[in-house]
């Protein structure tokens, strides 16, 4: 842990500053040996989970946790990671460190799972180089964002989603809860029709967006896990970008492939709830922390749940059970006072 800690908070946290070190992780450039996947390989996945990122108490990406976090991604039979999302809190790592991730990711796991690098911005040009490097280092395919905080018109969103569209195949991001905008249906039609490397829609408006959307042709992976198994049952959805498959990855799979099974989603809505909660991630952090898996270390702005959530979440996998979750400690409450909050790393 680096020197200097700052005051507790009013939360009794404490506030380390971590020392910004060098990754000694190389990330492969692929060369044109790599095949490129296909946007038609893409539009077949089910079961996509948004990666959480872990972190070391100095502030660093805690590459050993990930890849055990990946591994059992692909040993329950996910088919898809997304890199660098909201789950994967893309927004607080430098574009160093997310360039490097998704690499690390495309060339330890490429082999057994699809790797998307989100690699989004509001910024044209900055999403352009992002998107260039992702695929340089092997993602499959780039998920994508329209532009936040500095809102634009729906010219300016569709011109902006042509650009990174010509780079490759590439998953449109709708979730007009975090950028402020919605991407119109039309809009999204439209870019679908002109670009051959629109794979689909992650859509996080809703499942009327998502029935409609499958009407005019689109594929469409629904971003929130509450609406999942309606949305692939009666909506047309393909799949899920899941957060909850961090959590309760044999239960998700099963969920998703398993034909109809209204007692396990009714099983399971108590934990998608408690998910949303807070903003994402705090709630998944915080879940992850408790069961042992990853070091209870938030880079801020993101924030430990209170301990009566926490106190929650305890009962939420007693009534699920522990074996349905990942890790093998017994989950506990920890204490105010046991978080890390890092501001600077």
């Amino acid at each position: 842990m680096a020197s200097g800690l700052l005051p507790k908070s009013s939360l009794g946290l404490r506030n380390p500053i971590a020392t910004k070190v060098a990754s000694k992780h190389h990330v492969q450039v692929v060369g044109a040996s790599k095949r490129r996947t296909s946007v038609e390989e893409i539009r077949k996945l089910r079961l996509i989970t948004a990666m959480k990122t872990p972190y070391l108490p100095d502030g660093r990406i805690d590459l050993e946790a990930y890849d055990e976090m990946v591994k059992v991604q692909i040993a329950i039979g996910a088919e898809g990671v997304i890199v660098g999302s909201h789950a994967g809190e893309g927004h607080v790592l430098s574009w160093d460190e997310h360039i490097m991730l998704i690499g690390h990711t495309a060339n330890s796991f490429g082999e057994s799972i699809r790797v998307i690098g989100c690699t989004g911005s509001n910024a044209t040009g900055e999403a352009i180089r992002a998107t260039e490097l992702g695929f340089a280092v092997g993602m499959d395919a780039a998920l994508q964002i329209n532009p936040y905080c500095g809102k634009t018109s729906i010219q300016g969103i569709v011109a902006h989603l042509e650009a990174v569209l010509s780079l490759g195949p590439t998953i449109i991001y709708n979730v007009p809860g975090r950028t402020g905008q919605d991407i119109p249906a039309e809009a999204m039609h439209a870019l679908a029709r002109n670009s051959p490397n629109f794979v689909g829609v992650k859509e996080c408006v809703g499942n009327e967006r998502v029935r409609h959307h499958v009407e005019q042709g689109l594929v469409i992976w629904t971003g929130m896990d509450s609406d999942c198994y309606e949305a692939m049952r009666t909506c047309g959805a393909v799949g899920v970008t899941s957060v909850a498959c961090n959590l309760v990855p044999r239960l998700m799979h099963e969920l998703i492939f398993g034909g109809e099974n209204v007692l396990l989603h009714e099983k399971l809505k108590p934990l998608f709830k408690w998910l949303s909660c807070e903003p994402n991630p705090l709630a998944l952090n915080t879940a992850l922390m408790q069961l042992g898996v990853i070091h209870p270390v938030f880079r801020l702005p993101y924030y430990p749940l209170p301990l009566e959530k926490r106190k929650e979440f305890i009962e939420i996998v007693k009534a699920i059970g522990r074996d349905n979750f990942v890790g093998e400690k017994d989950v506990q409450v920890l204490n105010d006072d046991d978080f890390i909050l890092v501001g600077r790393y």
